[in-house]
């Protein structure tokens, strides 16, 4: 079944098509991520987004059961050099053609990804679509330059409503926007007691579950499209210690008085080095993110930054000056990628017992 890749800028790519046979049109991206490739397509990240992985084979380990970073994946589509038709690995139980279809997700394969990736860093970020090979390039290309790619993904895969993952151990109010399950498992290993409440729950009711801290997750799209969560955040600073990731970073920075802007190309992939400030320390890490926190917009706010990325010099993790928040924009729980800082849970950790040790003296 052939298929077409053609791009806003006029190019087209000619591939086979696996997966669901839909058309779909989506900003077109890619990712950097040798392995993984399981987290990525279910990753609430992606959302709205057509991922071009840059390692040549996928697929070739197959899908299992135990991947997975959501129940529903919410990525629009992949584009890959050369999908595994037979995978190999004792925890196989699909392969990827196989859980494309049952997820409807559609995939195109043959596709110069290489090439494709060259254009994507010389122009960013292009809008795309996968069609059928008799569809009208030209019709397509004009279709694509007229579109305006929807700017809700957050309240798309954010939960609709609350519910508790139980632990016996300090309680973290986990603001959902996005949440890779790597993020919750990481919280439920330390025995906290989690409540996941939607993106649009208000500081007030964020309050009454008596949480001993606050976790604000990853997402997709731009935190400038969730101005409630800004305000949810700007309420919540200085209550209780907060810990965020990747989007929760950039919407505590915008609460905090900071700056974002969107990167040419993102950064996506499990290989990105971050250097920690305080320590000199650098991590490879793993990263998910079209946007980032403008550096000359910390001067005139009470954040200092303490990573920053080694490719770019962009700013990767925030701490409050005088309350207990920190942020980090990449993922410190990996899935996939490499788990150098999940020690920042730990941090987590301590930063609630200290808290709480001062309110009990206090009390």
């Amino acid at each position: 079944m052939k298929k077409q890749l053609i791009l806003e800028d006029g190019t087209v790519f000619i591939g086979e098509g696996f997966g669901s046979a839909k058309d779909v049109t989506g900003e077109v991206v890619f990712t950097t991520g040798m392995t993984g490739y399981q987290e990525t397509l279910s990753d609430p990240s992606y959302c709205g987004q057509i991922v071009t992985f840059t390692y040549p084979l996928i697929g070739n380990y197959g899908i299992n059961r135990d991947d997975f970073e959501t129940i529903q994946p919410a990525v629009k589509a992949l584009v890959v050099k050369e999908a595994a038709d037979f995978p190999s690995n004792f925890r196989s139980e699909f392969s990827i053609d196989e859980y494309l279809k049952m997820k409807d997700i559609p995939a195109i394969s043959g596709v110069d990804t290489r090439k494709l990736t060259r254009i994507i860093r010389q122009h960013g970020a292009l809008k795309g679509a996968i069609v059928s090979a008799d569809a009208d390039a030209q019709e397509v290309i004009h279709r694509l330059q007229a579109t305006v790619l929807p700017n809700d993904q957050v309240a798309q895969v954010s939960t609709k409503s609350a519910y508790p993952s139980p632990g016996r151990g300090f309680r973290v109010v986990l603001i959902d926007f996005g949440m890779k399950h790597g993020i919750l498992r990481e919280l439920n290993n330390r025995n906290c007691d989690v409540v996941v409440v939607p993106h649009d729950t208000p500081a007030e009711e964020i309050m009454q579950f008596k949480p001993d801290g606050i976790m604000l997750t990853n997402g997709p799209g731009n935190p400038k499209d969730v101005p409630h969560a800004i305000e949810t955040i700007r309420a919540l600073i200085g209550q209780v210690p907060i810990f965020g990731i990747c989007l929760g970073h950039q919407l505590f920075a915008l609460a905090s008085g900071a700056d974002t802007f969107k990167l040419k190309f993102g950064h996506r992939g499990s290989n990105h080095p971050v250097k920690d400030l305080e320590t000199g320390r650098t991590a490879l890490t793993s990263q998910n993110h079209g946007f980032a926190v403008s550096e000359e917009s910390i001067a005139n706010t009470d954040l200092k930054i303490t990573h920053v990325a080694l490719n770019d010099g962009t700013v990767e993790g925030l701490a409050h000056k005088t309350h207990p928040a920190f942020t980090v924009q990449y993922h410190p729980e990996a899935s996939p990628g490499p788990e150098d800082d999940n020690m920042l849970f730990d941090r987590f950790i301590d930063l609630m017992k200290t808290n709480a040790a001062k309110e009990t003296q206090h009390a």
